[in-house]
């Protein structure tokens, strides 16, 4: 034992019996879920026991995500567009859920950080009362207005008149999708990630079953065509959210919803709005630039909305092992600094940064060699395919700051310091991407490729402006 390591943390070390912990039983652990405490077992183990289980958390949804888009392209350029066009919208739900979900990491994982686990399961509670109610607005419109919000965004013929079913089920069914992301970031805060892992395994894999079933018909099933793909999608998430709610009342490694604990506490609601709001922010900013971005791709043409919607995909499926380890650092950050370990909670950080840049390198590699064939699997129409793939060997040369960009993103919500963000991607995002995007697109006449190019500047020095104020370290002391 070192003159650091305390008693209690070496018999972290060790299984029960008292043997030595092994890099096979600490698999076991992360997969099954541990009740370790992940601000006193060495750092190694804690990065490990967390990152393990987020990481295939979102590995098998970004799988479903390209699943997804395989099906739905084999009905058409017309009908990727209608589901690229239909996900702007959601990238607005997105942002919600996403900034909620901040929130609720960094207040559970703080909470529990200070070993008070009755406030935790309480704001747990608070959160999902948060997130049934954002979503009954979503739903309305979704279902009402849905051929006027794919004509707002310069659908087509084909995508209005066909595709606005989409629309209406994925607007329409928006709950489950708010509730998958607010539970399993009270997962993720309360240090259970084996449990969010296992939830969106179920979840997606029933999504990946139902889609060709659903879309394409089976036996007495009728082909449902892109109507299908939402339809599975709603079905395997909303199995998923019954999960999720079955293991809080049935009580995960760290965190148990008792009955006490099921009542309206404004106090904690409010906490949780107000910390979330940050986070929101700076989601919005991001994911409205996002549908600026694709209107002026749909000014271009149907094909380079097609080609920069499955480029999407693709970076969504090669950076969700990236965000299941950035998830680790908040969670990390958050309980360290509960614990009053700020050093601890920064030195995570650092490490997990060091191994999310070794992974985008590589992915960079690939895109780069095989920017092309990569588009290919999901569209035949060449088109698509030159313009997809061009966005992906821009990529390649800066993809490794994305690594960066999300650890240091994630440390900064994980501590509760939400604004930040918000500020940040203000500038860079709406001030620097969306006009310069734009010039480069339409008046410069660079088309789809202008589009592209303003992305690489602006999200590369975002990357790096963050990662640079992470590190002068005002982010250890903020309160939630």
């Amino acid at each position: 034992m070192t003159s650091r390591e305390t008693a209690s943390e070496a018999e972290t070390r060790k299984l029960p019996g008292g043997a030595p912990t092994s890099l096979w039983t600490d698999l076991r652990a992360a997969l099954r879920g541990t009740n370790a405490d992940y601000t006193r077992i060495p750092l190694k183990r804690a990065v490990f026991l967390l990152a393990v289980p987020m990481m295939l958390e979102l590995v098998l949804e970004s799988t479903f995500a390209v699943v997804d888009i395989f099906f739905v392209a084999k009905l058409g350029s017309s009908a990727v567009a209608a589901v690229g066009l239909t996900e702007t919208y959601l990238f607005l739900l997105y942002s919600i859920a996403m900034g909620l979900a901040m929130a609720v990491t960094a207040i559970v994982a703080r909470r529990v950080g200070e070993h008070r686990g009755d406030e935790a399961a309480l704001s747990a509670v608070q959160a999902i009362a948060v997130a049934v109610l954002v979503s009954l607005p979503f739903a309305v419109v979704g279902i009402v207005w849905a051929q006027d919000l794919l004509r707002l965004m310069g659908a087509d013929a084909w995508a209005v008149e066909h595709g606005y079913r989409y629309t209406q089920w994925m607007l329409g069914g928006n709950a489950v999708i708010m509730l998958l992301f607010v539970i399993n970031a009270i997962f993720r805060g309360a240090g259970d990630a084996a449990a969010a892992m296992r939830v969106l395994w179920v979840a997606n894999a029933l999504n990946i079953v139902l889609d060709p079933i659903l879309i394409f018909g089976l036996g007495p099933i009728p082909a449902l065509g892109i109507e299908g793909a939402a339809i599975a999608t709603n079905i395997g998430r909303g199995v998923g959210v019954l999960m999720q709610l079955w293991i809080l009342v049935r009580g995960s490694e760290h965190l148990r919803i008792c009955r006490a604990c099921l009542r309206w506490h404004g106090a904690t609601l409010m906490q949780i709005v107000h910390t979330s709001l940050g986070g929101i922010g700076q989601m919005i900013v991001s994911m409205t630039a996002w549908i600026f971005l694709m209107r002026i791709l749909a000014s271009v043409s149907t094909e380079a909305v097609a080609g920069a919607t499955i480029t999407i995909r693709i970076m969504m499926f090669t950076l969700m092992p990236a965000w299941g380890m950035s998830n680790a650092a908040a969670t990390l950050v958050g309980q360290n600094l509960g614990a009053g370990e700020p050093e601890r909670a920064e030195a995570a950080v650092w490490r997990i940064g060091w191994m999310n840049m070794a992974f985008t390198l590589a992915v960079s590699v690939a895109f780069f060699l095989l920017h092309d064939e990569l588009v290919a699997l999901f569209s035949d129409d060449l088109q698509v395919i030159a313009i997809g793939g061009e966005w992906l060997a821009i990529l390649a040369y800066s993809y490794f700051v994305y690594g960066w960009w999300m650890v240091s993103v994630q440390a900064f919500n994980g501590a509760g310091d939400t604004m930040t963000p918000t500020w940040i991607n203000l500038v860079f995002f709406w001030l620097i991407q969306i006009p310069l995007a734009w010039a480069l697109a339409l008046p410069l006449g660079w088309a789809h490729s202008g589009v592209f190019w303003g992305v690489f500047v602006s999200e590369t020095a975002v990357g790096l402006f963050t990662l640079w104020l992470f590190s002068r370290g005002r982010w250890k002391t903020a309160k939630v």
